[in-house]
């Protein structure tokens, strides 16, 4: 069985939000998480990323 978590990415006006987001996904990796999905607004800086694990490790 699997369990799945979104994440958004938090957008800044100053300050590196992508180096952020790299380093949250890097940290869920750790903890099994493993990205699935990735989807980016239009017209917008939100991305979200659809992440999945086995829920019974």
């Amino acid at each position: 069985m699997k369990e799945y978590k979104i994440v958004k990415q938090k957008g800044k006006v100053f300050g590196n939000s992508d180096q952020e987001f790299e380093d949250e996904l890097n940290s869920l990796a750790k903890e099994g998480w493993k990205v699935i999905s990735v989807c980016g607004m239009t017209h917008s800086t939100l991305v979200k990323a659809y992440l999945e694990r086995d829920k019974f490790r």
